[in-house]
């Protein structure tokens, strides 16, 4: 969960509004847009409001709240809402990101709200994949264009068709743009910047799911692995809690951070190997039997081409295996493979897991979807030039989407700013990444996993001031006000380190320093990033 805004920042950046160019409900019929069309607006007076799905929001002003589809082809059918508001407008505007196959924009809600309350306009699509749900693309089967639309078609239009609303209602457009996603909305974040540098002036990505089709593989090798046999499911978070109590017993200060820290600080410095589990008499629902054994070793080492030996994907990281929603125990005992419409839009309706080969089934997978789903590539050089910023964020206990992923792509940013130091800091002026220790995808995890990057991203895009660090906030039981711990988050890849005095639950006896350079486990050239 990304804490947001103060109401002294708010405050600070006001800004004069506009004449109204005319009533929220003029919308319906005033705009005029090639495959467009303007379903509603109404004026939602606040302070309370009721979501689609049914949770009330108070303290929200009044708002024109704007709903469209968008048919760019004959085979889509993509809705957005924009919330403009009435009164207050900031003259900025945010797109806010989805998650998992999308389908509805009720994930975007909470987002939107905070946006609202602070003076954005916001804005949020289904990526034009209703009926899916989060974590079933299964309707999506035979519908290449929907494809397209999810993986960056919806996001584009959207933003452009809010712009041409806002211009409609405000009479001006926003003074600045910003997007904001997680997961797909991570996707969403880099394809962005990659295919449409000028949509946003910055943008905030997290945990991204920008090399789907490799992702996906990910998941899917995990899922074979804990299947291979019956011993090799893992059924109880008991089980995955104490592999997570023996990797810290042996990690947690070699990953960089102290003994007591209940989180890895960096986990590729740490060697745990699952067989100091495995089980020397029966099973007691602690120990591992040798094929769980064999199944961590496979879920570490990630999805490999038998034929030619390549890597498709870096392995699962360590820290994140008993998280209660995307942990092993979450993933494996699914019915069927975690988000394996993908393979279906591709191999047919009764695809299952076993069914994959990792050589041919590969190629036929990337040759079908890579090209719109993945966001792997690294010229970025018209959103740099043009000034933009991007911060990226990642847990480092993710255990749906490995964390290795991000750092392969900042460095592979890096790389396509030329050689030494001064590709770094290239790189570093317009593009960070923050790792986060003991985050799980997205939010939760052991480590202080609440923080705001929005603000520190306002304040690199309109007053030129880079972020160095993030303070980030462990609450007790993840639940304001009670605080357990703070840590700051460090710019990549430097690594918060303990003085060595005062109070190891407070952010400031913490400095971020040069890390050592730590063995990053990248995959063949062809899969990317």
């Amino acid at each position: 969960m990304v804490a947001r805004w103060s109401a002294a920042l708010a405050a600070l950046l006001a800004f004069a509004l506009p004449a109204w160019a005319g009533p929220c409900e003029n919308l319906v019929v005033k705009l005029a847009l090639t495959g467009t069309t303007v379903t509603a607006a109404v004026t939602v007076p606040g302070p309370s409001f009721t979501a689609p799905d049914g949770v009330t929001y108070t303290n929200v002003p009044s708002f024109c709240k704007v709903s469209a589809v968008l048919t760019p082809t004959s085979d889509s059918f993509i809705n957005v809402e924009l919330w403009m508001p009435t009164s207050t407008w900031n003259r900025r505007f945010e797109g806010v990101g989805n998650g998992g196959y999308a389908g509805t924009v009720a994930l975007g809600v909470p987002a939107m709200i905070a946006g609202l309350q602070q003076g954005f306009a916001v804005a949020t699509t289904d990526m034009g994949t209703a009926p899916s749900s989060n974590n079933d693309g299964d309707a999506l089967i035979g519908h290449p264009e929907k494809w397209i639309d999810f993986g960056w078609r919806a996001t584009h239009l959207m933003t452009t068709t809010s712009k041409q609303l806002i211009q409609s209602f405000y009479g001006r457009q926003p003074r600045w743009s910003y997007f904001n996603g997680c997961s797909t909305g991570g996707q969403q974040a880099l394809m962005s910047a990659q295919r449409f540098p000028d949509d946003y002036d910055g943008i905030l990505g997290g945990d991204p799911a920008g090399n789907r089709t490799h992702g996906h593989v990910g998941v899917l090798w995990n899922y074979a692995a804990m299947h291979k046999t019956p011993q090799s499911l893992f059924t109880s978070t008991g089980q995955t809690q104490a592999m997570v109590s023996s990797i810290l017993a042996a990690c947690a200060v070699k990953s960089g951070g102290l003994a007591s820290d209940p989180f890895l600080t960096d986990p590729r410095t740490c060697d745990w190997d699952p067989a100091v589990m495995q089980c020397t008499g029966a099973p007691d629902g602690t120990c591992l039997t040798a094929d769980q054994v064999a199944a961590a070793r496979a879920i570490y080492s990630g999805p490999v081409d038998p034929r030619t030996g390549h890597r498709i994907l870096p392995g699962g990281v360590k820290g994140g295996e008993a998280d209660g929603q995307f942990g092993w125990v979450g993933i494996g005992t699914q019915p069927e493979t975690p988000f394996g419409s993908l393979f279906k839009w591709v191999f047919g309706p009764t695809f299952v897991y076993s069914m994959f080969d990792y050589d041919s089934g590969m190629a036929t997978l990337d040759s079908v979807l890579a090209a719109n789903l993945n966001a792997n590539s690294t010229n970025l050089a018209t959103f740099r030039n043009h000034g933009h910023k991007f911060i990226l964020y990642h847990g480092w206990a993710d255990p749906l989407i490995t964390p290795q992923e991000s750092i392969n792509h900042y460095d592979a940013i890096v790389a396509a700013q030329g050689a030494g130091a001064t590709a770094v800091k290239k790189a570093q002026s317009f593009y960070r990444l923050f790792m986060v220790p003991g985050m799980y995808h997205c939010s939760g995890g052991p480590g202080p996993n609440t923080f705001d990057a929005l603000t520190p991203l306002l304040n690199w895009v309109e007053k030129g001031v880079a972020p160095e660090t993030i303070t980030a906030t462990k609450f007790v039981n993840d639940t304001p006000p009670a605080v357990q711990m703070t840590r700051p988050l460090c710019v990549y890849p430097k690594v918060a380190k303990y003085n060595g005095s005062g109070s190891a639950s407070n952010a400031a006896n913490f400095t971020c320093v040069a890390d050592e350079n730590d063995f990053n486990q990248t995959p063949a050239p062809k899969y990317g990033p």
